[in-house]
Formats: C-alpha cells, sequence, structure tokens
C-alpha cells in the first residue's frame, strides 16, 4: 500500500458527504461511492429484501462486503483515495443491529487514522427514495458513528457546516498537516 492514503468522510446521513466526494473528485482525488446508496439502488431495482428499513442486518452485512471489495480495489492505487462512508460505518452498522463484526478490524486499520464528519445539517437534509428515515434517526446514527471511530482508534474531526470548497478545504489542509 505505499502511496496509498485512505480517507474516511463519513458522518450525518444528508449532512453533504456525498456533495463533497463529488467535489473532491473534480479536483482530481480517487472516490468510492457509499456503499449504502448503492446497494438501495439495486435493492429498489430488484426484490428489496435488503433494504435498510426491510431488513437492517442484511443492509449492513451487504454494506460491510462491498466495503470490503471496494477497499480490496484501491488498496494499491498509489494515491490519496476519499470514501464516502465505506467500512467502519458498514461496521458500526452491523454492530448496532447486533451482527458480527470481527473480520473487519485489519482492514479498517489500512486507514488514516483522522476520520471526517459531516455534521448534523437539518438545511441541508432532504428525505427521498434512498433515504426514507427522518432528521432525528440520522442524527442518532451520527452519534453512533461519532462514538464507534474513536473507540477504534481514529481521531474524529467535525466538518465546518459551510459551503462544499470550504468543506473541501478544510479536508485538504488538515490531512496536509498530518
Amino acid at each position: 500500500m505505499t502511496g496509498t492514503r485512505l480517507t474516511i468522510i463519513s458522518g450525518c446521513s444528508g449532512g453533504g458527504k456525498s456533495t463533497l466526494l463529488r467535489a473532491l473528485a473534480a479536483r482530481g482525488y480517487a472516490t468510492v461511492e457509499e456503499p449504502g446508496r448503492r446497494i438501495v439502488a439495486e435493492e429498489l431495482a430488484g426484490d428489496g429484501r435488503a433494504l435498510p428499513w426491510v431488513n437492517p442486518q442484511g443492509f449492513a452485512r451487504r454494506a460491510f462486503e462491498l466495503a470490503l471489495a471496494d477497499l480490496t480495489a484501491v488498496k494499491d492505487a498509489n494515491e490519496r483515495v476519499f470514501f464516502d462512508r465505506g467500512l467502519g460505518d458498514a461496521m458500526a452498522a452491523l454492530q448496532h443491529c447486533g451482527g458480527e463484526v470481527a473480520d473487519g478490524a485489519e482492514a479498517l486499520a489500512m486507514f488514516d487514522p483522522l476520520v471526517f464528519m459531516a455534521p448534523p445539517w437539518p438545511e441541508i437534509y432532504q428525505q427521498d427514495a434512498a433515504r426514507q428515515h427522518g432528521f432525528e434517526a440520522a442524527v442518532a446514527e451520527y452519534e453512533r458513528l461519532c462514538a464507534f471511530y474513536p473507540a477504534q482508534g481514529f481521531t474524529v474531526i467535525t466538518l465546518p457546516k459551510a459551503p462544499v470548497e470550504a468543506r473541501v478545504e478544510a479536508i485538504l489542509a488538515q490531512n496536509a498537516a498530518h
């Protein structure tokens, strides 16, 4: 993994993570889309058995497996890669649902020790076909993630509630300093 830096952007559902990843990609950085959104799109087009509001543990297990596959796909990229959620979030979701996460600790250790958290931001939060839970559930998930990552040895950096370019600059400045 020489030269590869893997950075997690996590946080509140509807907190602007995907918009932030698109801005990083526009600057030429490698990015990995959120597993959950990809799974929901696939499930909505199929039988829907692993939707998070139908089968939370099945959804979390699929997110975990997809996040491991994403990690395998980029671990030798020899560049900085930003992840929209990913392995840690899937592990936290599995843990919350009572699922087993024993096989993820070694892979999680491959990521940079800083995790950037998009805080709850009601002014930009929107429900849609893939995000059917309310803002209160998003805040509860955010709080679980803020507890999960430090318990795994990560340092959580809360992103400012600011325009996307200011958020990009905050991430790049922290990564350069670290």
